[in-house]
């Protein structure tokens, strides 16, 4: 029996974690133990707790309740309570999603005590350092014993950079790269059914049987800058005016605060437009369902980006590149950025046209890859 210790602190680390907590308790529950350290990045209960419910997943071993803060302040509170907690449970590796702050604090402070680590989504790169995600993801790949790219590019990436095709045992300077698939696709298609089953967004948003757009907005690239706010919020006035269909859009909080610092006239107009729904953040099956049902979807986030993918939709993309390349190449993502004229020429675009989704992103079966990867490295099995 090894143990992981899995960090989780932002809402798409939560629910990526919900498929390997599943893969594990399905599959290996005798060969693997899991910890769970919730960091309390994301606090608000609408943000985070009640996706734990929802989805299933052990409530957390530990909470470190860290909240908002800035980024030196909430990494280094991270380094230090992960660091007691590796200190204390003493597990074989521990289990990083993604490019958050949490991730950052999880690998500096195993790197430190040499516990390995197992990196989840490594390899993706934006080529944009100006991005938070961007210095976390490249500083914790750099730290990471075992490398998981849910895409081809990715793991291209990491060979680009160095990263050796090496045999195990897999270590912090033998590191292991593998292609496995997207751990959230499995999720997609787990959880695709139940939103069919339980979730009443559509009857309770009057969506049943309507084209509608879902848009979400929440990188602070956009949510700072309020000529790019501005011009995003334009373009959304524009495209249901244009176009006469409905848009709905889960508000992340600081979305919401920045939008109220917008003009007044600009502010009234769009909260009293009655085709722009705003709505609270919603838990994951609502989301899905809303992805499902939508004609298309407008986002700055790489997971709805993905999710998108999955559920076969056009996506315009709100920001000027993208880890995930394969959408953009498939044809049916376009990077709008913040431009006015390219958002309104990607939504006429792509509701007019038919589109194709060749399978880039695995088999549904990426967490029990991961699981048996590191029990055949950690008993240096070929």
């Amino acid at each position: 029996m090894i143990k992981f210790i899995t960090i989780v602190g932002a809402r798409p680390q939560i629910i990526k974690a919900a498929a390997l907590s599943r893969a594990i308790k399905n599959k290996f529950s005798k060969e693997i133990a899991e910890v769970i350290v919730h960091t309390g990045q994301h606090y608000d209960q609408n943000m985070s707790e009640v996706f734990f419910k929802e989805l299933d997943i052990p409530k957390p071993n530990y909470n470190l309740e860290v909240g908002s803060s800035g980024h030196g302040a909430q990494t280094a509170d991270m380094i230090k309570g992960i660091e007691n907690i590796l200190e204390i449970e003493k597990p074989e590796y521990i289990i990083l999603f993604g490019d958050t702050n949490s991730t950052l604090a999880g690998a500096i402070a195993a790197s430190k005590i040499n516990i390995p680590i197992v990196h989840i989504e490594a390899g993706l790169r934006s080529f944009n350092k100006n991005m938070p995600e961007e210095i976390n993801r490249i500083l914790c790949d750099q730290v990471s014993s075992l490398l998981f790219s849910p895409t081809k590019t990715g793991y291209i990436n990491l060979l680009n950079e160095g990263f050796k095709e090496n045999k195990m045992p897999f270590t912090f300077n033998n590191p292991g790269i593998f292609h496995c698939g997207d751990i959230m696709y499995d999720n997609s298609l787990y959880f695709a059914d139940k939103a069919d089953e339980n979730s009443t967004i559509l009857k309770k948003l009057n969506l049943k049987d309507k084209s509608f757009i879902l848009a979400t907005i929440h990188r602070n690239q956009n949510t700072d800058d309020e000529n790019r706010l501005q011009a995003i919020f334009d373009s959304l006035l524009k495209v249901v005016k244009e176009n006469n269909i409905d848009i709905v859009l889960p508000i992340h909080p600081r979305t919401r605060k920045m939008l109220m610092n917008l003009s007044k006239n600009s502010f009234s107009e769009i909260e009293n437009n009655q085709q722009i729904q705003i709505i609270e953040p919603v838990p994951f099956l609502d989301m899905i369902s809303l992805e499902k049902n939508a004609t298309l979807i407008i986002t700055d986030s790489g997971g709805v980006q993905k999710e998108a993918y999955f559920f076969k939709k056009p996506c315009v993309i709100l920001r000027p590149e993208t880890e995930w390349i394969e959408v953009i190449e498939s044809g049916v993502g376009i990077l709008a950025d913040a431009s006015e004229e390219r958002i309104l020429k990607s939504v006429k675009n792509f509701l007019n046209v038919e589109l194709s989704y060749p399978p880039i992103f695995g088999d549904g079966k990426a967490a029990e890859f991961i699981c048996s990867a590191v029990l055949r490295n950690n008993n240096n099995q070929l």
